[in-house]
């Protein structure tokens, strides 16, 4: 492809969005999320090898809204080179808004039959505070998910990119603005259910929500995020603004002294890594069941970096696989042999670090021969 601005130079031409093989890996993704699993857990019945248990259900559900965060997370890391370690956050976020949806949801079914939560009555509020005031509206709780997470990563994002800080130091930073929530969040007075959190959810858009059609709709519409947050993940790479993330990642002072704005690009890949994280939070709450404070842990964030790296940071099918690997084990091990977990997934990082720096991604890939 020709360069007009540039006679004689050759750009070269896009790339497809995925090759032949990977959109047959991207189909049969799609038919075991939306027939495969659907059949196995609603028509086999439980006695069947083919069953498909409401435990797998919710494992399987779960691990992809990790692997979502862990997508966003390579977004901004792997691909435009910004360590976060607050991304845990922004997930919770997502998560409470949803949370407070389905809290209201509940009605004068709590414990104490009021129109209040459970938590609000014990503490002997007698109305709702101010942010709550459209919690009870699905599509505002819709626009939430997005809204909160996404302005709280801009503004953030705007002064800290502005002042021109990276590195170690962002990722301090963010893993500072991670706790200090998580503290707030603890406080009664703030109207987030204190330590507890939420849980005892009953019902999402009038349905109950503990029902195996109820849970195997929230697998499904998990599935169907992930896959097409991957597609966006994909779509983006390969245009001038991923090709431009890629360089800031290279060189970002050469890239400033070409003339483009790297704080743009930077916030905007920030911000939109941020807003895939509330989307995973709000998917990841109705499936099991509780959202509380620890889930803004530091630790946690730090997980969604490990399942990144694990898996092949700069590939986005490779976080993907790193989520899947990396807690499919922890479920594993915390019933085989709880105790060791931990010091399994330190070990497990360092030896990524030191001998598998492409990740699961890399390693696949020098086995076929470098082919992508």
């Amino acid at each position: 492809m020709k360069n007009p601005d540039i006679p004689g130079v050759v750009l070269p031409s896009a790339s497809p969005l995925l090759s032949r093989s990977g959109w047959a890996a991207f189909l049969l993704a799609l038919i075991a999320v939306c027939i495969l699993a659907p059949v196995m857990n609603l028509v086999f019945p439980s006695d069947s090898p083919f069953h498909m248990s409401d435990y797998a259900v919710a494992l399987v559900g779960k691990i992809m809204c990790y692997a979502i965060c862990a997508l966003a997370m390579d977004l901004v890391w792997g691909i435009a080179g910004v360590l976060s370690l607050g991304h845990g956050l922004f997930f919770a976020l997502g998560g409470y808004v949803m949370g407070m949806y389905l809290m209201r949801q509940i009605g004068r079914d709590g414990n104490y039959h009021s129109d209040l939560p459970d938590f609000m009555v014990f503490l002997d509020w007698k109305v709702l505070p101010w942010h709550w005031a459209l919690s009870d509206s699905f599509i505002a709780t819709i626009i939430l998910v997005i809204a909160v997470p996404g302005m709280l990563a801009f503004l953030f994002g705007f002064f800290a990119f502005r002042s021109r800080i990276k590195g170690v130091y962002f990722s301090i930073i963010t893993q500072a603005m991670t706790f200090a929530a998580m503290l707030l969040f603890f406080r009664n007075e703030t109207g987030f259910g204190g330590n507890n959190g939420f849980t005892d959810f009953k019902r999402l858009l009038g349905m109950p929500i503990a029902t195996q059609p109820m849970r195997m709709t929230l697998f499904v519409l998990t599935g169907l995020v992930l896959l097409g947050f991957f597609l966006l993940a994909r779509w983006l790479v390969s245009t001038k603004f991923g090709r431009v993330l890629q360089a800031i990642r290279d060189a970002e002072s050469r890239v400033m002294f070409c003339g483009y704005p790297t704080l743009s690009y930077k916030l905007a890949i920030w911000t939109l890594s941020a807003m895939m994280c509330g989307v995973a939070g709000a998917l990841y709450v109705p499936q099991v069941g509780i959202i509380n404070p620890s889930e803004m842990s530091p630790a946690n964030s730090i997980e969604i970096a490990i399942w990144t790296a694990v898996g092949g940071r700069g590939t986005l099918i490779g976080p993907i696989a790193g989520a899947f690997a990396v807690n499919g084990a922890k479920s594993w091990l915390t019933v085989v042999a709880p105790s060791i977990w931990l010091y399994f997934l330190g070990l497990l990082f360092v030896i990524v670090t030191l001998y598998m720096p492409g990740g699961i991604a890399g390693l696949l890939r020098k086995f076929s021969g470098g082919r992508q």
